[in-house]
């Protein structure tokens, strides 16, 4: 591509600096941010945008780090794709360095372990409710007697000292060992899903 009319490599680098740094949740966001401010500007058109998400999405590493340096690349080439990128991941390294030096140093307070603790007892317990319903309609005596002993194996693994992979991959292997009798299967075994 050759480089067209757009906005000033200061423009360019505030405009990228503003949009990325601002959100919060994920690039796509401030990508999306930043099409609608080219795009306004008439700086970016549907096309441009289409061929950089592509490009983005298949290359590998953070989707809108490449969208930035591909920005920075069309309308200033190496020195705007440079600057895009450095002011697109700069910022957010110092956050993410920032909070992981105050939580090193927070985490010394008992009441913060605590808390810590009690957060993750909360999410293990959302995660297990969300687990038993939707589990719990397919449940029978027989199906529950090959989760008990699917889990009673885990949990002698993971007292045994084994890693959380060995014992994910023993639980599968058990699991596809018994057999499964479905309903309305008239006393034959399969070890299929049913069939609608």
């Amino acid at each position: 591509m050759n480089r067209i009319e757009g906005p000033s490599l200061r423009e360019l680098v505030s405009s990228v600096a503003f949009e990325t740094n601002r959100t919060v949740g994920g690039g796509l966001v401030s990508i999306e941010l930043l099409r609608r401010r080219f795009t306004a500007r008439g700086w970016l058109d549907a096309t441009v945008h289409g061929v950089f998400i592509a490009v983005s999405r298949f290359t590998p590493g953070t989707v809108v780090l490449a969208y930035v340096v591909m920005l920075g690349w069309r309308f200033h080439r190496w020195i705007g794709a440079l600057l895009a990128l450095a002011v697109a991941s700069i910022p957010a390294s110092l956050i993410v360095f920032a909070l992981a030096v105050t939580l090193a140093r927070v985490d010394q307070y008992s009441t913060v372990r605590a808390l810590l603790a009690v957060g993750i007892l909360v999410a293990g317990v959302l995660v297990l409710g969300s687990a038993w319903h939707l589990v719990r309609p397919y449940l029978t005596r027989e199906s529950g007697i090959r989760l008990t002993m699917i889990a009673l194996i885990a949990v002698a693994l993971v007292i045994a000292g084994a890693t959380p992979v060995r014992v994910l991959l023993v639980a599968a292997v058990v699991s596809a060992a018994l057999p499964v009798r479905l309903p309305g299967a008239s006393g034959r075994e399969s070890r299929g899903p049913a069939k609608a």
